[in-house]
């Protein structure tokens, strides 16, 4: 067993690319290992901005030898044919095998491959994978860029170092030719380094200046950066995707600290933090809680002055930056955000639901509407309408002209400046919140207000538009935005129906979408509640009694059933229901209605159409019948009589007081008296009336437990 080495160098690998070209690297070797028979062991890939490296070890030197078969014509087949099958195969009629294939000799060719070097396979493989590799971007250079049969790399490919053990593995791509020598740091080392294998690649580039290992580079600027900060007795602000993108913009790190004019700090810091992060790459540093005027750049080079004209020439340029970051908040801030609304007719939001402005006033009607119905409790009205008239007015500004990702914090900032109130000013700035799975929801009542009517605004809008999501399709983001309102419902607890909330945002004049909104919600709320945990057939169970909407109390009825469900008696009874719904189908048995039809009595269900209130009739029925009875039951059946009579005002009460464990309790009191009327009990007796009670009676202990949820949903 042996190891090998491949590095592929090159001009410089834009650093967002380094980790998606690391997994297609080692994914394209093993495919072309995979498919010549070499067994790998452990693989290691590393990206520096000039290279990327693999060292695979433990290769064999050779490849095994394989014994493959062939079926070819039957005998007494033309010679034609059988020639043609033996050149297919690379043998002679003599190393022809006949075997009996369902009663008829057959003659097949028996190919040996003799194993193959390791090596020759590695020359094969090294110049497929780099034709095929998937850069995101790629390009051609020099004069056989003419051509479009020329190579394809992310930047000029200058370089393959190839070694198995210590030898070199020969290969060639359009030009460029394996060896032994690499290249080290562009400024500290500019001349070859020779390799002599896996071994010693890490640590002959590091002696020239090359940390090889990416993790080892984010490790450096990470612990450096926030050694530079301490020792300057601030704080790092941390930023784990700036450690990754500066590792992938240098092979010798140097985190240096630099201050920029203490006046700046007037900017809002999340201006000064992303100018500093976007164009410059730079850390930014806190003192006391608050935006220091200090900032950590990453060099690449060791510098003899220890990088003080590093950090000099990198002051003056995020000078640069910062005064037009200041300008643009100087020039915003002399419009008020009225006057900034008013650009907002210029924007189109979409085709069919006109401008931005048409949006914002749709918005603000149905702030003020969640509001005055106390669907967001304690929230005023005029405040909710002035928070949402004012909520895209930034997108016009100057500084979210410059940095979209500011948009709503600065509206925030600007209804602060001019004096607007702070709960205006806070839900301007939260308004897009939650964005994502990890993003806070918000909790002030106008806030959550302006958040909710501008989602439903979207989802509604897009769906009237027939702008729906379709498979992995989602353009407009309607999945997110439709979890950001089942965040915002959940978290705050609004008690709602989604179908009020969808007529309330229905646009006049458009198709009514409220059963296509309603099924994407609940859709939705699944996904929500697996992310949380939630069995799908849990939430199944529950939709199916619980019709009006409310997801807070569906959320609710749901955990109480999968808490239920873990027990033993949550188990017992949902395989007694099941035998139960089991008996009743084969017997085609309907309950009361049942009963009727089998005695010809008059239907007395028969004017009923509200599912509930039928199901509520029918088990009063049973009840009475049971009470009734021309015959003395057995013991085990009196039983579950008497628990069905506690059981279902019990389990009522709880729902309508929304004590859905108390329910489930009073559902797991059936558990014992289903056993043993199973054990106890002959349901199909031979006694007509005998059989119709104890049906009804199964029928009864089905309703009472459906009541609480449908058991029929549930897995298991």
């Amino acid at each position: 067993m042996t190891d090998f080495l491949l590095e592929l160098r090159c001009e410089e690998i834009p650093a967002r690319m380094h980790k998606g070209a690391r997994a297609d690297l080692e994914k394209l070797f093993h495919a072309q290992m995979d498919a010549a028979g070499v067994s790998l062991g452990e693989i290691t890939v590393w990206s520096t901005p000039r290279r990327l490296a693999l060292i695979a070890r433990g290769l064999p030197q050779q490849t095994e030898a394989v014994s493959e078969e062939a079926k070819g014509p039957p005998e007494g087949a033309p010679d034609q044919a059988i020639d043609g099958f033996c050149r297919k195969n690379g043998v002679t009629r003599d190393q022809l095998e006949l075997r009996d294939v369902k009663g008829r000799p057959t003659w097949f060719a028996v190919i040996n491959k003799p194993g193959k070097a390791v090596r020759d396979v590695l020359a094969d493989a090294i110049p497929a994978i780099i034709r095929s590799f998937p850069w995101p971007k790629s390009m051609r250079w020099g004069a056989a860029s003419l051509s479009t049969e020329s190579l394809r790399w992310v930047r000029p490919l200058s370089g393959i170092v190839a070694i198995l053990g210590d030898q070199l593995v020969e290969c060639e791509v359009d030009g460029v030719t394996s060896g032994y020598a690499t290249m080290g740091h562009r400024f500290h080392h500019s001349g070859p380094i020779t390799i002599g294998g896996a071994d010693d690649y890490a640590e002959k580039l590091r002696a020239c200046h090359v940390v090889v290992d990416h993790a080892e580079r984010e490790a450096i600027i990470r612990s450096g950066a926030a050694k530079a900060a301490a020792d300057a007795g601030l704080g790092l602000v941390e930023d784990e995707g700036l450690v990754v993108e500066n590792a992938g913009l240098t092979e010798w790190p140097v985190p240096l600290l630099g201050r920029f004019e203490e006046d700046f700090l007037e900017v809002p810091p999340e201006t000064i933090q992303l100018t500093a992060r976007v164009n410059q790459k730079y850390f930014v540093c806190e003192q006391d809680g608050k935006l220091a005027n200090a900032f950590i750049c990453t060099a690449n080079i060791d510098a003899a002055d220890g990088g003080a004209a590093i950090v000099d020439g990198n002051r003056k340029v995020l000078a640069a930056r910062l005064s037009d970051a200041r300008f643009f908040w100087d020039v915003d801030r002399k419009k008020t955000l009225v006057e900034h609304a008013k650009g907002l007719e210029r924007i189109t939001f979409h085709e069919k639901l006109g401008t931005v402005a048409d949006k914002v006033e749709r918005v603000a009607k149905l702030a003020e509407w969640l509001a005055s119905e106390g669907i967001v409790p304690n929230c005023d009205p005029a405040l909710a309408r002035q928070a949402a008239e004012l909520c895209k007015a930034d997108l016009v500004s100057e500084m979210v002209g410059e940095f979209p990702e500011l948009q709503g914090l600065m509206g925030g900032y600007y209804a602060r400046a001019e004096g607007l109130p702070d709960a205006v000013a806070d839900a301007i700035r939260d308004h897009y919140k939650p964005v994502g799975q990890g993003d806070d929801v918000p909790t002030e009542p106008v806030t959550v207000t302006v958040s909710l009517a501008d989602k439903l605004d979207t989802l509604v809008g897009f769906f009237q538009i027939d702008e729906k999501p379709t498979g992995s399709k989602d353009p407009f983001a309607l999945r997110r935005a439709s979890l950001g309102i089942l965040r915002l419902i959940l978290e705050n607890g609004l008690r709602t129906s989604v179908r009020d909330l969808v007529n309330a945002a229905e646009q006049s004049g458009r198709p009514n979408v409220g059963e296509d909104v309603a099924s994407f919600f609940l859709e939705r709320l699944k996904v929500q509640q697996r992310d949380a945990g939630i069995r799908h057939d849990m939430i199944d169970a529950v939709a199916s009694v619980e019709t009006g909407g409310d997801n807070v109390r569906m959320v609710k009825r749901v955990a109480a059933l999968q808490a239920f469900m873990a027990t033993e008696d949550g188990t017992n009874l949902l395989a007694g229901y099941k035998r139960a719904a089991n008996i009743l189908k084969k017997e085609d048995w309907h309950g009361i209605e049942g009963e009727i039809a089998h005695t010809g009595e008059e239907d007395p269900l028969a004017l009923v159409d509200n599912p509930d209130m039928k199901a509520v009739i029918a088990a009063k029925m049973a009840e009475r019948r049971s009470s009734s009875l021309s015959y003395t039951p057995e013991p085990a059946e009196q039983a579950l009589i008497e628990a069905l009579d506690h059981a279902e005002p019990g389990a009522e009460a709880a729902i309508k007081a929304e004590d859905f464990a108390a329910a489930m309790a009073a559902l797991a009191s059936l558990r014992a008296p289903i056993d043993a009327f199973f054990d106890d009990v002959t349901v199909n007796d031979e006694d007509r009336e005998k059989r119709a009670s104890r049906l009804n009676l199964l029928d009864r202990f089905r309703n009472a437990v459906q009541r609480v949820a449908d058991f029929s949903r549930i897995e298991g």
